[in-house]
């Protein structure tokens, strides 16, 4: 992954931090596929285990990536 790639990634990913900060959480990148376009990022702090976190990855996370880099096609969470 590109330095500037990754910085378009956590520039997205600032959008939707404070809403996991609210409940103790963040979130890391972990690796892009770029044959794939499959983003893995890891859930931390509370959102580790919180039942929601797969309804935050789809309808939070993975939309404002998206929105900001059309050529990511998919975000993961991974552990």
């Amino acid at each position: 992954m590109t330095e500037s790639l990754r910085q378009r990634i956590e520039d997205a990913l600032v959008e939707v931090r404070p809403y996991l900060a609210v409940d103790n959480g963040d979130i890391e990148i972990v690796r892009y596929e770029e044959s794939t376009g499959v983003l893995e990022l890891r859930f931390l702090g509370a959102c580790k285990t919180c039942s929601m976190s797969a309804m935050t990855l789809r309808a939070g996370i993975e939309r404002a990536i998206r929105m900001h880099l059309p050529e990511i096609r998919r975000v993961e969470a991974v552990q």
